[in-house]
């Protein structure tokens, strides 16, 4: 399979780490994919190209307005690439009517200067098949494809059993783990939950080391979040400072697993907008590749639907604080559920796996157009 991903990529945002991992699975499993665009000496192990030549299938990444080419590339590309071989998977809910959620928001025309009908519109112009990365995307028009998933070859400590875990989890010194707390992830909607982790875990920072946001906006709101009047960017950097929280600027893709293993617990938690989607994200995954055990602050159902069972332990029931303190006093429980549930992402989640997914997507596609039903239903 030649597959084309069409999105806009760089070290340091985004969906740019599972676009790596399709390019270097692509090539253990003998596909050729490639990104649209022009060779960036920051992502080496991605190879771009303007060539349409041959592609099986057009992968549209989207998730804000600069994801999709310029013209006259982007009508280059529909012209050369036929519709029922152009996918479009949309990582933000933009082919959902208007949600708002809390701050959260799908659609914002002073964000992005495009109003809901028009994401809608375009996106299935664009392609054969619109998907979103849910198991039941709330629209009819739109196919489930989870695009993210998970590399067995990625995780850092591959440990063989539980006892062997945390054993090492626990009698890790304050060099390899200097800090019981970390996130990493940029501040877009995520400060009420963070807020709530971060009160937490303090009264365990003697015991476990302190914590850590690694990101943008932490710091402080930003200017242009104030001056457009957008909520949803917040922060308390008097809280942080009092929690004697360590922030740090974004990160490179390639970085990140390997510095939560600095930390003890890792959280994973999806702003409300995706919550109520059911979408999941890169960090959704790559979590269960570092050395640290997730926090898995989801809904129990998708926990359970996409993560397995054995997810399940890794979710406080109720108090965050008290969930880590049992941790702390019997890690092999923990560590036990992590082990079980990389082995059910390895099964279920690979990115073989979403080569299958994919390929499906693109048949189903062709038999819709070769039928006449249209990609919308």
């Amino acid at each position: 399979m030649r597959l084309l991903i069409i999105t806009a990529v760089d070290a340091w945002s985004r969906s740019v780490a599972t676009v790596a991992r399709y390019a270097a699975a692509g090539r253990a499993l003998g596909h050729d994919v490639v990104v649209w665009g022009h060779a960036d000496p920051d992502l080496p192990g991605i190879t771009f190209t303007t060539d349409l030549a041959g592609v099986d299938i057009a992968l549209f990444v989207i998730q804000v307005t600069k994801d999709l080419p310029d013209m006259p590339d982007l009508a280059r590309v529909i012209d050369t690439i036929p519709r029922e071989r152009r996918i479009v998977v949309d990582l933000w809910g933009r082919c959902n009517d208007t949600i708002r959620l809390e701050h959260d928001f799908n659609h914002l025309e002073k964000l992005d200067g495009h109003a809901g009908w028009e994401w809608q519109e375009a996106l299935h112009a664009l392609a054969g098949r619109v998907c979103q990365p849910s198991l039941v995307p709330e629209k009819p028009d739109v196919a489930s494809f989870l695009f993210h998933g998970f590399d067995p070859d990625q995780v850092v400590a591959p440990y063989d059993s539980a006892r062997e875990a945390a054993s090492a989890w626990r009698n890790a010194a304050p060099a390899q783990k200097p800090y019981g707390l970390m996130y990493v992830g940029n501040n877009w909607h995520r400060w009420v939950d963070m807020r709530r982790v971060l009160e937490a875990h303090a009264p365990l920072r003697a015991e476990t080391g302190g914590a850590c946001l690694v990101g943008w906006d932490w710091k402080r709101r930003p200017d242009w979040a104030v001056e457009m009047g957008l909520m949803g960017i917040d922060t308390d950097p008097d809280l942080l400072t009092g929690l004697g929280v360590d922030v740090m600027d974004g990160v490179r893709y390639d970085a990140v697993v390997g510095l939560l293993g600095k930390a003890r617990f890792v959280p994973v938690l999806h702003r409300p907008l995706f919550r109520h989607l059911g979408f999941v994200t890169v960090r959704t995954f790559e979590t269960f590749c570092a050395d640290a055990l997730p926090l898995l602050l989801l809904p129990r159902k998708q926990v359970r639907d996409i993560l397995g069972e054995a997810a399940l332990a890794l979710v406080p029931e109720g108090d965050i604080a008290t969930h880590m303190r049992d941790a702390l006093r019997r890690p092999e429980r923990y560590w036990e559920a992590v082990l079980e549930t990389r082995q059910h992402l390895a099964r279920h989640h690979s990115f073989s796996r979403r080569f299958q997914e994919l390929a499906a997507i693109a048949r189903e596609s062709a038999l819709m157009t070769q039928t006449g039903t249209g990609a919308r239903r």
